[in-house]
């Protein structure tokens, strides 16, 4: 969808930071997904909600390039993205954490988190073989990447685990690497999925604060699936429902929780036409 915005006589079209139009995917003949269609502004944090199996981390993967949808669009910045590779789209500006931590256990938190430095690195087997030391080309990128990674640490209070190996870590701490090591990607785009699962509600409530963090201070847009409906509440600008792979309601957490499709959805028909009553 395209907004007007009006300036005297002049008339500026401007193009939606990030949508979805029309995205079906189908696999052995079921429909994964059907239509999905929505649109999110820069600096948003839009959630997306419904039933286990109702398509969510289907969409993700779409939208990063782990599957091709079967028909639609999904436009990044005015630029198609739907069928590029995962590495094409995160040099892109879009960046993603999983439902299962996908960290490497045997490595320290910085070097994890410095794997998120990827698409930084400049340094050929040539220049790292052969030009050692600090004042070196391999040596001055390795201290300003190690920067940017310090930053990451100290935004998401990482310090006393910075050198320890994120195997032997609790949960919910090698979920905020994680969360750190696409923050290194420096994305403009985020995709959190389910990034509170596992979590106590001490470390849930340090996730809000991290989420809300990262979108007023780093200003990235945030494209969240999780299934606790108090932080979607929280925390979210617009928030769209599916179920079955099909929308049913886009709108704010207001009109969302006041919907009775997604109280069905939820809850049951029964139970849904009691919690409206």
């Amino acid at each position: 969808m395209l907004l007007h915005e009006f300036s005297g006589t002049k008339k500026k079209t401007i193009m939606a930071f990030f949508k979805v139009e029309k995205i079906s995917i189908s696999f052995g003949g079921l429909d994964a997904l059907s239509n999905i269609n929505f649109e999110v502004q820069e600096g948003q944090i839009f959630s997306i909600i419904g039933p286990n199996g109702a398509g969510k981390t289907t969409l993700f993967n779409c939208i990063n390039g782990i599957y091709r949808p079967s028909r639609g669009r999904i436009v990044f910045k005015d630029r198609e993205i739907q069928g590029r590779r995962p590495d094409k789209v995160a040099r892109m500006g879009i960046a993603r954490t999983f439902q299962n931590i996908e960290l490497f256990a045997h490595m320290s938190t910085m070097e994890n988190l410095m794997l998120g430095r990827h698409r930084y690195m400049k340094t050929g087997l040539f220049r790292g073989a052969f030009m050692w030391g600090r004042r070196s080309f391999a040596g001055k990128e390795e201290v300003a990447n190690r920067k940017k990674v310090e930053e990451i640490i100290d935004l998401l209070d990482l310090q006393s685990v910075r050198n320890k190996f994120v195997g032997g870590l609790p949960y919910g701490t090698q979920k905020q690497v994680e969360l750190g090591r696409a923050l290194a990607l420096e994305p403009q785009l985020l995709l959190l999925d389910e990034p509170s699962a596992g979590m106590n509600s001490e470390e849930k409530q340090d996730m809000i604060f991290w989420i809300k963090d990262i979108q007023d201070t780093l200003k990235v847009t945030i494209l969240l699936i999780e299934h606790d409906m108090k932080m979607v509440m929280d925390i979210s600008d617009r928030v769209l429902v599916i179920n079955f792979g099909s929308p049913i309601v886009e709108g704010t957490p207001e009109e969302v929780q006041r919907n009775p499709e997604v109280l069905k959805a939820y809850l049951g028909e029964e139970n849904a036409i009691r919690d409206i009553a």
